[in-house]
């Protein structure tokens, strides 16, 4: 190489100035290198299911990869048979309008792709974006790739970690042409009424601005709790859109399959994006997805209770045990607790249990300013690792 080509530089998007590293990708890189130092690493950070995804599934899968008809682009917009699956199973799961599979439904590659879509369809230089902190980091970073501004709504543990609509200022409304929700919340696991639904969809309508709900953990739930859709607020049609996702649901983050349906005139939008950018789901997904549609809802319950919740109530005894006086999670695969008052941030403290104990959790301030001060822990691994690793916190006297 000559020295020329070493001193070279590459001319990067200035935008990239304002996308810090991924998360996950960032968790993923320290738990390489504590287990490269020979740690034995409880891994609760990613939210990433360990269980296999349902046989059912695995199934269609299997008998659908075999049927050469898959073999060619798929439809970009999703099969019709899909669409009309994912409709109707929205409609029953939560008691709304069944919406019409061609012109307010699309399939998507997981969740990710199609939101980070979602504000090259609205957003211009100039425009804001009102989304949760802290929240998921592409709601984020899709703003600014969009060129946009997002601006931050808190949520805070006084407001149930729900927003506050109403301090949101005059301007900034003016101004912003999306609004993202997230319920159940990743990551404070927080749920929503539907009397918030309401009055986010009024206040959308309002002043104009598309309300984005992200639904991606309804299917995992405790104690028989069933989340809202924004769809079961009136109205909401006319202003909103919903994203759901195979990931958590049925143990298929790999499989990369999704829908989002609602208005009208967002989905087509979304959909002349997502034409331009991607070249739609294998059929063969598709077809393994519609089959996940048919699982009764007692089998994912079962799942429920039989994987998470078990895990749940570790996490919580866990925590209780070292001094934590918290309340367990209606709904998500996540515990959201406050970091120990010792402590004077989550990005210490969660470095702190990496390093002294080998286990893995994710900083709140991670996913936002408002998340300084929390940290989360995923329900990824099963009981006997989840109670070693609150063994190894209690012999390093790591409590509350």
């Amino acid at each position: 190489m000559t020295d020329t080509a070493q001193q070279s530089k590459l001319a990067l998007s200035k935008r990239l100035d304002l996308i810090p590293p991924y998360l996950f990708a960032r968790l993923d890189q320290k738990k390489a290198e504590a287990k490269a130092k020979g740690v034995d690493v409880i891994n609760m950070g990613i939210g990433d299911p360990d269980q296999a995804t349902l046989q059912p599934i695995i199934d269609e899968m299997h008998t659908a990869i075999d049927d050469a008809s898959t073999h060619d682009y798929p439809p970009y917009t999703g099969t019709l048979d899909f669409r009309k699956a994912a409709c109707k199973w929205t409609a029953d799961r939560f008691g709304v309008q069944e919406f019409d599979p061609v012109t307010q439904c699309l399939s998507t590659v997981g969740s990710k792709e199609s939101i980070h879509n979602l504000f090259l369809a609205f957003v211009d230089p100039g425009d804001y974006t009102l989304v949760p902190d802290p929240g998921y980091p592409v709601y984020n970073t899709g703003t600014i790739f969009a060129g946009g501004t997002p601006y931050k709504m808190p949520l805070l543990a006084k407001n149930n970690f729900l927003p506050d609509l109403e301090a949101i200022p005059a301007d900034i409304c003016k101004k912003a042409k999306v609004m993202f929700l997230n319920y159940p919340n990743n990551p404070t696991s927080a749920t929503a009424p539907v009397e918030f639904f309401q009055a986010a969809v009024d206040f959308c309508k309002k002043h104009n601005i598309l309300l984005a709900h992200d639904m991606a953990y309804s299917e995992i739930y405790f104690e028989g709790y069933t989340s809202p859709s924004i769809f079961n607020a009136k109205g909401a049609e006319d202003i909103a859109i919903e994203f759901h996702s195979f990931s958590k649901s049925y143990n298929m983050t790999g499989w990369r399959l999704g829908w989002v349906l609602g208005n009208q005139e967002a989905i087509q939008a979304l959909g002349q994006v997502k034409t331009n950018v991607d070249s739609g789901v294998f059929k063969a997904i598709q077809k393994a997805g519609i089959r996940g549609f048919q699982i009764p809802q007692e089998d994912i319950e079962k799942r429920n209770l039989d994987v998470y919740e078990p895990r749940r109530q570790a996490i919580l005894e866990g925590l209780r045990s070292l001094g934590w006086d918290i309340q367990g999670p209606k709904s998500t695969m996540f515990v959201w607790a406050p970091i120990p008052r010792s402590e004077s941030s989550a990005a210490d403290f969660c470095t702190k249990v990496l390093e002294e104990c080998g286990i893995v959790v994710s900083p709140g301030n991670a996913f936002g300013d408002s998340g300084e001060g929390f940290f989360r822990i995923a329900m990824t691994t099963d009981v006997p690792r989840i109670q070693e690793a609150f063994k190894r916190m209690a012999d390093k006297g790591i409590k509350y």
